[in-house]
């Protein structure tokens, strides 16, 4: 792999990670027609890039949450609602984890082929493109009970599947429970914080095992600051432009980028 298709793919990667499009699904893809084999260890670190967006951009967010968590007996409102919050994220997190332990190979193996992306993002827009239109979106982030929680994490499991898109189904699955545009986004960027930090993590001892590609190296520092730079502009972008849109435009494209695969697949 060149520099070239290192900053591309990592461009791709924060782009899509947190745009309701399937960055599993785009990756993927463009392994397949660029004919190209990026490695687990220039996966993770696209991954730990946009790791490095969503810390930078949420920075505020995320020290107030540990600055609660150094108070856990405080009687104040503010820490009382800070905690709760900490409390969902954990909660969400853990579906996903489980289904990264016991399906993440899987995954891998046999989910990655462009005809069954093609289907994950056409379904995966379906529900999208009705939450959007039938959810209340009159709910706020304190208004998150552990149920949300728990259906938001659940939700998030079927991220395992490339093309059905981590912060898609968590935003389709918020909109559902009636939480505005702004709190589904949110709390879906926040939940990707530790999954994108374990998802690394449980990687580094295989990749130490397969052994680090030195001559790689460039390619690897070009991905993860393409990746983190491309992830932090686009969170600004979509906390923008939900303001006064809705997700239909996403839905759309992947109901288009569904249909030129197949169309592709097919000549």
């Amino acid at each position: 792999m060149n520099i070239d298709q290192a900053i591309f793919l990592g461009i791709l990667q924060g782009a899509t990670e947190f745009l309701p499009v399937s960055s599993s699904g785009h990756l993927a893809l463009a392994q397949f027609f660029l004919e190209t084999e990026a490695g687990l260890a220039f996966d993770v670190a696209l991954h730990l890039g946009t790791l490095m967006g969503i810390l930078v951009y949420f920075r505020q967010d995320l020290l107030m949450i540990a600055q609660a968590a150094c108070r856990p007996f405080s009687q104040e409102l503010e820490d009382r609602r800070l905690h709760r919050l900490a409390m969902a994220i954990c909660l969400a997190t853990i579906p996903g984890v489980l289904a990264g332990l016991f399906l993440g190979d899987l995954s891998e193996k046999y989910l990655r082929h462009p005809a069954l992306v093609a289907c994950s993002l056409a379904g995966a827009a379906v529900f999208l493109l009705w939450a959007d239109r039938i959810g209340r979106k009159s709910r706020e982030l304190p208004q998150l009970t552990t149920t949300d929680a728990i259906i938001v994490g659940i939700s998030q499991a079927l991220a395992i599947i490339p093309g059905f898109s981590r912060s898609g189904v968590t935003i389709t699955a918020g909109l559902f429970l009636g939480f505005n545009r702004q709190t589904a986004v949110r709390f879906s960027f926040l939940l990707s914080a530790p999954i994108i930090f374990g998802a690394g993590v449980y990687k580094i001892p295989e990749i130490i095992s397969q052994g680090l590609l030195t001559e790689q190296a460039p390619s690897y520092i070009a991905g993860f600051f393409a990746s983190a730079i491309s992830g932090y502009l686009f969170i600004a972008f979509l906390m923008r432009f939900i303001r006064a849109r809705s997700f239909a435009i996403f839905a759309y494209y992947r109901f288009a980028l569904a249909g030129l695969i197949w169309l592709m697949l097919l000549l």
